[in-house]
Formats: C-alpha cells, structure tokens, sequence
C-alpha cells in the first residue's frame, strides 16, 4: 500500500524513455521521474528531500533533491548505483547506440544515465517496460542543447 507522504512515481514507458533521450521533457521532468523511484518525497514547498526509504548514502550524500542532469556528482553517483549487470539496458532495451559527437552534451549523456537508471529500477523488481503508457506535452527539443529547455538549470 502506497503511504500518502509517498509520491506517485510516473509510470515508465519505451515511448516516455524515448522522449527522455530526444531532449523532448525537461531536465526537472526526468529528475521527477527517479526522484520517487530513490525514495525522495516532495515536500509541501514543491522541493524534494530523502526520506526514509532513500538508502543511506542517497540521504547523507544528496538530502534534498539531486539536479541529475545540471550536476556531476549527483550523475557519477546515480551511474555508480546501477548494477553491473544492467549497465548495458539502453542498449539492450531500447536499442539506442549513443549520441553521435556533435550530440555529445554533459545535459545529453547524463540523460542517457538517467534513463539507464530507470530501466535498471524495472529489471531490478523484474517489472517490464511497457510500450507506451502516458507522456507529458512534448517540448521542442533545444535549439541549444548546451543551455537546454527554458527552466532547466545551467550544467556544471
């Protein structure tokens, strides 16, 4: 039974993961999509903090939500998390083979991360990746990838 202080993670679908990886939802979007599936509950302030089903180290390490896609340590952390045996899923599960040189962006690899993550989460509870399932209203991807969407926090 889900606690009401617990969110309700957004359903994941190939279609969803797809848009991820275009730059078609926002850098807070993909953040919300792990942020619950990690244990972070969204306080009345529309902030996050690690709650109690958070794993330690997500709590001492990162309190209050981690900017995945604006931060490296939060990225490198959430890249360490997923299990060896899942580290190759993107590939494997949605078949992507990597942005080409002129796509590689820090907001772009850290999104593949993120996205990796996610389908490590469904493997890990043996859950599959349905095909489709909702999707937000879709964003024009960037014209600059670099800067991103308007919103999304600057890369460092």
């Amino acid at each position: 039974m889900q606690d009401a202080a617990t969110p309700v993670a957004y359903p994941l679908s190939r279609q969803l993961l797809e848009a991820v990886l275009a730059d078609r939802v926002s850098d807070r979007f993909v953040c919300e999509l792990i942020w619950p599936r990690l244990g972070y509950e969204q306080n009345g302030l529309g902030t996050w903090s690690a709650g109690p089903a958070a794993g330690e180290i997500w709590r001492e390490s990162f309190p209050v939500e981690p900017a995945f896609i604006a931060q490296r340590p939060p990225s490198v952390a959430l890249t360490r998390s997923i299990a060896k045996q899942h580290k190759q899923l993107l590939k494997e599960q949605l078949g992507f083979g990597g942005y080409t040189i002129g796509e590689l962006y820090p907001r772009r690899t850290r999104r593949a991360t993120a996205v990796n993550w996610l389908l490590a989460h469904l493997a890990e509870r043996g859950e599959p990746l349905p095909e489709s399932g909702p999707v937000p209203e879709l964003l024009p991807a960037p014209a600059d990838p670099v800067a991103g969407h308007p919103g999304d926090l600057p890369v460092s």
